[in-house]
């Protein structure tokens, strides 16, 4: 079972995403670590993923003018493949609603498995670059 949950432990949490990213980031030569991850997480919108209690990953929203963005979504490798990430995406999508937003928008490397579950679940490409993909979907 899939629950969600405020993040108490951002160190913890900057961790999930250093150990899925640190591929892309060796991949793209980006100089990047835990210590950095957790001072930019902490002005987010933190959420644990919790599959049968335990923590399996992470969601980070950040709300801007244009609608709410998807700054992180994160599932720990022997969490991966098991629906997770698709159910996450429903629960930012009920945040951002909550939050008053009716679009949801990220960006994700093009390199990233992750690009076709976005697509999969109905986020459009908006623009690409280099690197990146970013992506955005309506929400109601």
């Amino acid at each position: 079972m899939v629950s969600y949950q405020k993040t108490e432990n951002l160190s913890a949490s900057a961790e999930i995403t250093y150990s899925n990213m640190r591929s892309y980031y060796e991949h793209y030569a980006v100089d990047w670590e835990c210590s950095k991850i957790d001072e930019q997480i902490s002005v987010l919108f933190n959420f644990d993923i919790l599959f049968n209690g335990e923590i399996a990953g992470a969601i980070r929203l950040e709300h801007q003018d244009n609608g709410c963005y998807i700054r992180d979504l994160q599932v720990s490798q022997q969490y991966q493949n098991k629906g997770i990430g698709a159910q996450a995406l429903t629960e930012c999508e009920r945040l951002a609603l909550e939050f008053g937003f009716n679009h949801l928008k990220l960006r994700v490397f093009k390199i990233s498995a992750a690009f076709h579950l976005y697509e999969r679940v109905g986020f459009f490409v908006d623009f690409d670059d280099d690197r990146f993909y970013y992506m955005s979907k309506a929400i109601s």
